[in-house]
């Protein structure tokens, strides 16, 4: 029989939350990741809402809608009340960024969105530089979806809410 630690460790998210969890274990480091986890996957939706459409058939933000669209069906396979977490977190950040777009422009939020994610970035490599640790998707790259999930799974337990 196994233990309740084990079995709770069964789904795949689980799993891939330990083994991150591993790799974020300095305060300041995850501190660091709660602020700039969301602030890259804002800037790379905000990059991809700047890419043109063809033809005029689709509307701005397409490209970033579709990306939103396949990184929630990653998110709900894993587990529902993730999948629903990330949907609202996508939802205020398209919200954000169609505002964002509409009232200063493409070229605006093209060059907000790059300075985010670069002075984001930064941030992640002190905070692994703190932590004394190469970041997760050096090893995986699915961990750079992991990333924002693990953050909403982390607000999820400070409200006492299971994920």
């Amino acid at each position: 029989m196994s233990t309740i630690a084990e079995s709770t460790l069964q789904r795949p998210i689980d799993r891939w939350f330990a083994s991150y969890s591993g790799d974020h274990q300095n305060v300041t480091n995850q501190r660091i990741h709660v602020i700039c986890v969301p602030a890259i996957a804002w800037s790379v939706i905000a990059l991809l809402w700047c890419i043109p459409t063809p033809g005029g058939w689709l509307r701005a933000g397409a490209w970033a809608g579709l990306a939103m669209v396949a990184a929630l069906l990653f998110y709900y396979k894993s587990s529902r009340a993730l999948g629903y977490g990330m949907l609202a977190t996508f939802v205020l950040m398209a919200l954000a960024t169609r505002w964002l777009h509409d009232t200063y422009g493409t070229m605006t939020l093209l060059w907000l969105a790059i300075a985010v994610f670069v002075v984001a970035w930064i941030g992640q490599f002190v905070g692994h530089k703190i932590e004394g640790r190469k970041p997760s998707f050096f090893t995986d790259l699915t961990y750079l979806l992991i990333g924002p999930a693990w953050v909403v799974a982390k607000l999820y337990r400070k409200l006492g809410l299971r994920y």
